[in-house]
C-alpha cells in the first residue's frame, strides 16, 4: 500500500456546519437565480441552492470562508395564506385590500373567509389601525410591523388579487417607482437585488409545477399555473421596469418573454376543451417547448437583471469617498456572495474584484482592508473572481499585506483566508499560481508567523488552512516550513487550546505534518517535539456534539494521524517510539471497531496502511490473532474483514 498518497487533496477539503462563512452557500438564503431559479424539464433548474463553495473550516465560523449571514428575513413571516384557499374563484377576486371597505350586499357575505386568507399576524395586530382617511393610512404604514406586512403582501398574496388589482405596486408616493416601502435610501440597491432573487424564485416554483404536472397530464393544474406564472412575470417586469431604466437589450428580453408566457396561457387553454388522446400528445411536446424557451429565457433576463443592480452597487464603491458608505456597499455586495456561483460569477464578471483591491491599496481605506478581503475570498470561490485576482495583480497585494506586521491581525487574517481559497484543492484550473509561486516563499513565512502569534482560534485556522492548501501542490513549500521551524510551531499550538479549539483546526495541523513527513529530514524534528504522542492523541479524536459536518472532521483528522503516522515509521526510531507509546492496540481497535472510527472506511485503509509499516519493522509487536487477520492478507481482504465487524442482531 502506497501510503504516501493517502492524505489525497480532497481529504483536506473540510466540511462545516453551515452557520460557518466558507462553504457552503447556502444556506439559509434564498436560492441562486441559477440554481434554484430556472426551472426545466428535468427539474434541475429548481436544484436548491448550491452549497459549500469552499473546503476550509473555521473555528468562529465553523470552517468556511463564507459565512451564511443573510438568513432571510422573510423566512419566519413568509407563511403563506394559501392553505385557507376559498373554492370559488369569485371569492378569491374579492380578497383585494379594498373588501374591507366595500359597501355591497357581497361584501358583507364574502368577509369571513377573505379575512381569513388575507390576514397576517401583522395584519390581524393592525388593521384595527388602519384608517379609511388616505393620512391616517399613510401614517399607519411608517409602523414597522405593518411595512413587514405591506412587504409580505407584496410577494405573497394571491394571484387572482394581484389581477384585480391590476398588479399594481403599493407604494407610499405615486413615483415610488415600485420600490419596497420598507426601503430606506442607503439599502434600496440590496433591496432591489433581493426582491429579484426572492420574485425569480417565486416564478421559478411555479414553473417548475408545471413541468411536473405536464408530465402527469393534469391539464387543467397546468393551464391554472401558467396564468399564474404570467402574472408573476408580467408583475416582475413591470415593477422592474419602472423602478430602472433598463438597458435596451435587457427590454428585448423581457418583450420576448411576456409574449411567450401569453402563448405558454393560450395553449394550455386549447387543452382543456378535448379529451383527444393524440392532440393532447402533440400540445403536450408543443408546451413542453414553449416552457423550456420560457425558462431560459427568464433565466437570461433575471442575470441580465442582477447584472445590472451589481453594476450600480460597484460604481458606488469605485466613486464614494466615505468609509462608512463603502463599508456598508461591500457588505451588500458580501451578502450577495452568499446566494450562490452562479450570482460570484455574475459579481466577478461585472468587475467587483478589481474594486476591491482598489480599496486594498489605498492607506485611508486600510480600516476596510479586512471587509474588503473577505468579500474577495467569497467571489474567489469560483474561477472567474480568481481569474479577476490574477488580472489585478492581487497576489502581490496579499502578499503586502501579509509580510506587513503593522496591519491589523483582522486584515492578515482576511488577506490568508483569500490565499486559502485561491489555493483549495477543488478548483479545477491552476494557471492562477504561477503568479503565487513567484511570492510563495514570503507568504508561506507571514503565515507561519502568523499561526505563532494568533490571538484566537479563528486566525490561527486560516493561517493553517491556507499552509495546508500549499502544501499539497509544491514540495517547496514543505521545504520552506522545516527551515521556517514550523513543526516545533504547530505542535506548540496544539497545546494551546485558545489557538487550536476545533476539529477543525487539528485537521489542518496534521495535513501539514501528512505532508511535511514525506521529507526524510522532518522525522528527527517531529521526534524531538513529542509529535509522536500528539498524533497517538489525534487518533482518539472524537467529536463533542453530534453534528455531522463535527464528525467529518474527526474522521479526517484519524486518517491524517494514521498516514503521517505510517510515513514516519520507515525511520527505525519513529516506529519503536509508536511501538513504545502503544501506537499498535489503537490502531486495531480502529480497525476491529467500526464505532471508533465512526464506519469511516478511509480511517480503516489508513490503520491498516499503518499497522503493516509497524509490523514491517517490528513484528514481534503485534499478536499472531492479529497478524493472521490484519497483517498476512492482502489489504483488499483485511479491509473487506474490518469493514463487515459490525455487530448483527440477526
Amino acid at each position: 500500500m502506497d501510503t504516501d498518497r493517502m492524505a489525497s487533496p480532497q481529504s483536506s477539503r473540510m466540511a462545516s456546519p453551515q452557520s460557518s462563512r466558507m462553504a457552503s452557500p447556502q444556506s439559509s438564503r434564498m436560492a441562486s437565480p441559477q440554481s434554484s431559479r430556472m426551472a426545466s424539464p428535468q427539474s434541475s433548474r429548481m436544484a436548491s441552492p448550491q452549497s459549500s463553495r469552499m473546503a476550509i473550516p473555521q473555528s468562529s465560523r465553523m470552517a468556511s470562508l463564507q459565512s451564511s449571514r443573510m438568513a432571510s428575513p422573510q423566512s419566519s413571516r413568509m407563511a403563506s395564506p394559501q392553505s385557507s384557499r376559498i373554492a370559488s374563484r369569485q371569492s378569491s377576486r374579492m380578497a383585494s385590500p379594498q373588501s374591507s371597505r366595500m359597501a355591497s350586499p357581497q361584501s358583507s357575505r364574502m368577509a369571513s373567509p377573505q379575512s381569513s386568507r388575507m390576514a397576517s399576524p401583522q395584519s390581524s395586530r393592525h388593521s384595527s389601525s388602519v384608517s379609511s382617511s388616505p393620512m391616517s393610512r399613510m401614517h399607519s404604514l411608517q409602523v414597522d410591523s405593518v411595512q413587514r406586512w405591506m412587504e409580505d403582501l407584496r410577494h405573497m398574496t394571491e394571484v387572482e388579487c394581484m389581477c384585480v388589482l391590476q398588479a399594481k405596486a403599493i407604494g407610499v408616493e405615486e413615483d415610488a417607482q415600485g420600490e419596497l416601502i420598507v426601503a430606506t435610501r442607503d439599502h434600496v440597491a440590496r433591496d432591489n437585488l433581493q426582491t429579484l432573487l426572492r420574485r425569480a424564485l417565486v416564478v421559478s416554483t411555479e414553473l417548475g409545477k408545471m413541468f411536473q404536472r405536464l408530465e402527469k397530464g393534469r391539464w387543467q393544474r397546468v393551464h391554472s399555473t401558467a396564468i399564474r406564472a404570467n402574472c408573476h412575470v408580467r408583475s416582475l417586469v413591470h415593477e422592474y421596469s419602472a423602478a430602472r431604466n433598463t438597458p435596451s437589450e435587457m427590454q428585448k428580453y423581457e418583450k420576448s418573454l411576456l409574449e411567450k408566457c401569453m402563448e405558454l396561457t393560450t395553449i394550455t387553454e386549447k387543452c382543456l376543451h378535448t379529451e383527444d388522446e393524440f392532440f393532447l400528445k402533440s400540445m403536450r411536446e408543443a408546451i413542453n417547448e414553449i416552457l423550456t424557451d420560457v425558462s431560459d429565457s427568464f433565466s437570461h433576463m433575471i442575470d441580465m437583471a442582477l447584472a445590472n443592480e451589481i453594476q450600480i452597487l460597484i460604481r458606488k464603491i469605485e466613486s464614494s469617498d466615505s468609509v462608512y458608505t463603502i463599508g456598508s456597499d461591500i457588505s451588500n455586495l458580501l451578502s450577495l456572495t452568499q446566494d450562490g456561483p452562479q450570482l460570484c460569477r455574475i459579481i466577478a464578471k461585472e468587475g467587483a474584484v478589481v474594486a476591491l483591491f482598489k480599496i486594498c491599496r489605498q492607506d485611508c481605506f486600510s480600516d476596510l482592508y479586512a471587509h474588503a478581503l473577505r468579500a474577495v475570498a467569497s467571489i474567489c470561490c469560483v474561477e472567474e473572481g480568481i481569474n479577476q485576482l490574477e488580472k489585478v495583480d492581487g497576489i502581490l497585494c496579499l502578499a503586502d499585506i501579509l509580510t506587513d506586521e503593522n496591519r491589523a491581525e483582522s486584515a492578515r487574517a482576511e488577506a490568508a483566508a483569500v490565499v486559502a481559497q485561491i489555493t483549495s484543492p477543488h478548483h479545477t484550473s491552476t494557471q492562477h499560481l504561477g503568479s503565487f509561486l513567484e511570492s510563495m516563499e514570503d507568504i508561506v513565512t507571514a503565515l507561519i508567523k502568523l499561526c505563532g502569534s494568533a490571538s484566537c482560534g479563528e486566525v490561527f485556522l486560516l493561517a493553517s488552512a491556507a499552509l495546508a492548501n500549499i502544501t499539497f501542490f509544491d514540495s517547496m513549500a514543505c521545504e520552506i516550513l522545516l527551515q521556517l521551524n514550523a513543526i516545533h510551531i504547530l505542535l506548540q499550538a496544539c497545546k494551546d487550546r485558545q489557538r487550536v479549539d476545533t476539529p477543525y483546526s487539528k485537521d489542518q495541523v496534521v495535513t501539514i505534518l501528512a505532508n511535511l513527513s514525506v521529507l526524510e529530514q522532518s522525522a528527527p524534528e517531529i521526534l524531538q517535539e513529542k509529535g509522536v504522542e500528539r498524533l497517538l492523541q489525534l487518533l482518539g479524536e472524537k467529536p463533542s456534539s453530534s453534528s455531522p459536518s463535527e464528525g467529518a472532521a474527526c474522521e479526517r483528522v484519524q486518517q491524517k494521524a494514521a498516514v503521517t503516522l505510517a510515513r514516519l515509521s520507515r525511520d527505525p526510531d519513529i516506529a519503536q517510539t509508536a511501538i513504545q507509546l502503544q501506537a499498535v492496540p489503537r490502531l486495531i481497535e480502529l480497525c476491529r471497531s467500526p464505532a471508533e472510527r465512526n464506519n469511516s472506511d478511509s480511517v480503516l485503509v489508513a490503520c491498516l496502511a499503518a499497522l503493516r509499516r509497524l509490523a514491517a519493522g517490528c513484528p514481534d509487536s503485534i499478536e499472531a490473532t492479529d497478524h493472521q487477520q490484519l497483517i498476512k492478507p492482502r489489504l483488499v481482504d483485511s479491509f473487506l474483514l474490518c469493514s463487515n465487524m459490525e455487530e448483527s442482531f440477526v
